[in-house]
């Protein structure tokens, strides 16, 4: 479209409509639902999430690239396994890295379905309660606590299944995007569905630290 006399009054005329309406300030502090970003109706006690956080760090510590902001400890892992893999903590995404588009796939696959043992050094934690919990609903694979550093997000990616998202502890410039729908996940006990299925990506921008208790909800071979 070329610039004329009319397109510069058309662009007058919307602008100054642009200009009158007053943005909303509150609801961007509060959840809105939306494609891809879903709140399942059970709640757990948020007072109890923390004091679980506080007993598992005792225990553990936050893994991976915690000097870019991401922290990672497991709650589940393979029968008897010993050993966690830094894969294990991260695993298959894919991702568009370039002006190319193109898409490339990141890390090895993990076999969800595997995931079926809580690790002994949290059953007496309240993340037992919560973990039992969730396989009553679905089945449930990988479990851990992610932790994302203030002024920080995650790569734009898509995962090969569904995540569910319980935040432990949060601040209002901590958003979830999935696709083209942005929101605020508060920290009060609530569940939420994230179908990471799509392409997304999770950033921090407030000052304090975001914890969430993340489950996969593993899919079949297609």
């Amino acid at each position: 479209m070329s610039t004329t006399p009319d397109t510069v009054s058309q662009a007058r005329v919307q602008l100054q409509r642009w200009l009158t309406a007053v943005p909303d300030t509150e609801s961007v502090a509060h959840f809105q639902p939306g494609p891809g970003i879903q709140k399942l109706p059970i709640k757990f006690d948020i007072n109890k999430l923390r004091v679980a956080l506080a007993e598992a760090l005792q225990e553990t510590e936050f893994k991976g690239a915690i000097e870019d902001g991401f922290g990672a400890f497991s709650l589940t892992r393979r029968p008897g396994a010993q050993i966690e893999t830094a894969n294990d903590l991260s695993g298959l995404f894919y991702t568009r890295v370039d002006d190319t588009y193109s898409e490339v796939a990141r890390e090895e696959k993990v076999d969800e379905f595997a995931f079926t043992e809580f690790i002994p050094a949290f059953r007496k934690t309240y993340f037992l309660t919560v973990w039992e919990t969730l396989k009553a609903i679905a089945p449930i694979g990988r479990t851990r606590v992610l932790s994302k550093g203030l002024y920080n997000c995650n790569s734009w990616h898509r995962d090969p299944e569904p995540r569910i998202h319980i935040p432990i502890v949060s601040n209002p410039g901590s958003l979830f995007i999935v696709n083209h729908h942005v929101t605020h996940l508060p920290a009060d006990g609530s569940v939420y569905f994230t179908d990471t299925r799509g392409y997304h990506t999770a950033l921090n921008g407030g000052e304090t630290n975001r914890v969430h208790l993340v489950a996969a909800l593993p899919q079949p071979e297609n």
